[in-house]
């Protein structure tokens, strides 16, 4: 019988949902590139590693989160004792696929003069064998940090490391992971949008590569993009990154207007992420109701995960949930 049958029929999902969130005492986390209706029902809604950090606060028993499996395991690096579900043990990532572990330890050890910056989105075992984990908020913050003859081995986003080599004049070996929703954008239909829209700026996700990045008025990560939103003068924005985010956008500032760049095919529909849209409401219902698919980690790889996230966070910690990694050029 598939899964999604057993879901009791007729059920008010929203309702169920409710009541095994109290009866768990459960907490929901939604990523900002989730659907409007999960976004809606979340007690959190945000970044990966801010929303992990806010789960670890609360006394839940139980966290649900709906965003893809290296958020979910970070949510339990930062909360052990919590048990952690994810509505689709599927829900990957292609910067996490673009990065295996085994490649990776043997790229760090052909390079030992360098020390490991990792993306968080990346796995538990690349997160263990790396020295320093980095948000697109903190990373330029804590590359500031690194003395400048210290080598540097960048990864697994090649577009984000390039954009701080580029910003920061220093030089970094990249590991060549994309995320396949940034990687998407098409720079000619960008350029055809801007057209359409002369004063309305582009705020971009640093995910995304040079040809967009660019044309960008602003760059930063979700939260930052969200921010730049509400407080950017004009009435009209090009938003580069996964178009779920406008959902909030919507909802902070109603009277703006806030357009997805577009993919090749002239629309930002190819831009949705497919692993976020493998969570749904039925399957975040199932996974409340049977506490599956869990999230377990060996305690040895856990803490060893841990200890490069603290650094980060001992290097940069004002600077989770802010979002911000700056403007590109000068506005």
């Amino acid at each position: 019988m598939n899964a999604i049958t057993a879901i009791p029929q007729g059920a008010d999902l929203r309702a169920e949902i409710d009541r095994l969130r109290k009866e768990r005492n459960a907490v929901i986390l939604g990523h900002y590139y989730q659907s409007p209706e999960i976004q809606d029902l979340s007690d959190f809604v945000g970044d990966s590693l801010e929303l992990s950090r806010k789960a670890a606060e609360t006394d839940a028993d139980v966290i649900a989160f709906c965003g893809v499996r290296f958020m979910a395991e970070t949510a339990k690096i930062l909360s052990p004792d919590k048990i952690v579900v994810l509505p689709d043990m599927d829900a990957g990532c292609s910067l996490e696929d673009s990065c295996p572990p085994a490649q990776f330890k043997a790229f760090r050890e052909a390079h030992p003069d360098h020390i490991a910056l990792s993306y968080i989105n990346c796995s538990t075992e690349v997160k263990a064998l790396s020295d320093v984990i980095v948000t697109s908020s903190s990373a330029e913050k804590i590359l500031a940090q690194i003395p400048k003859e210290q080598k540097i081995i960048f990864g697994p986003d090649k577009h984000l490391g390039g954009y701080l080599k580029r910003k920061s004049g220093r030089d970094m070996l990249l590991w060549p992971g994309v995320c396949i929703v940034h990687e998407a954008f098409s720079e000619t239909e960008l350029l055809k949008l801007k057209a359409q829209h002369p004063q309305a700026p582009v705020a971009a996700h640093p995910e995304c590569p040079p040809y967009i990045i660019d044309h960008a008025d602003y760059v930063g990560s979700t939260s930052g993009i969200l921010d730049f939103a509400k407080t950017m003068p004009g009435d009209t924005l090009i938003v580069a990154t996964e178009p779920h985010i406008i959902h909030q956008m919507e909802k902070a500032v109603p009277h703006k207007r806030f357009i997805g760049a577009p993919g090749a095919d002239g629309n930002c529909n190819c831009n949705i992420c497919p692993y976020m849209a493998l969570n749904t409401m039925e399957k975040l219902y199932l996974s409340l109701r049977d506490l599956q698919p869990r999230i377990e980690m060996d305690e040895t790889l856990r803490v060893a995960a841990k200890k490069s996230l603290d650094r980060m966070l001992e290097m940069a910690s004002g600077t989770v949930g802010q979002g911000d990694v700056g403007p590109l050029r000068a506005q």
